[in-house]
């Protein structure tokens, strides 16, 4: 009797989730991740690596998060530009192109990604 009642209830489950199962295909928009506080990904190495490059020997503690404020600002405005380029194309897409234009226009002209 007890392997009666546990295979019914057994059943049933398998009967619900079917039964809620989303069918094939799209069901709805993509999820995405609400990036926050993203800006900490760049790293005191990564900002020591840059440093580094641009010939600066000792850093204070304080650059730091002052370099991160002047890139999210340097980004965010490259990336307004190059949106309004790939909207005006009516485009879901930012190219590489779109990019190269947006730093065109900011007086900041690089080579070698087309065009």
């Amino acid at each position: 009797m007890a392997e009666t009642t546990t295979s019914s209830s057994r059943k049933s489950k398998v009967l619900k989730a079917a039964a809620e199962e989303v069918p094939v295909g799209k069901p709805g928009s993509r999820q995405r991740r609400v990036l926050r506080e993203s800006i900490q990904g760049i790293t005191k190495p990564a900002i020591r690596r840059l440093a580094r490059r641009g010939g600066v020997k000792r850093i204070s503690g304080l650059i730091y998060e002052e370099t991160r404020g002047v890139l999210k600002t340097f980004l965010e405005n490259v990336l307004r530009d190059s949106i309004t380029y790939t909207e005006h194309a009516r485009r879901k897409t930012v190219t590489a192109m779109d990019i190269v234009y947006a730093l065109k226009r900011q007086g900041r002209t690089i080579y070698g990604f087309g065009g």
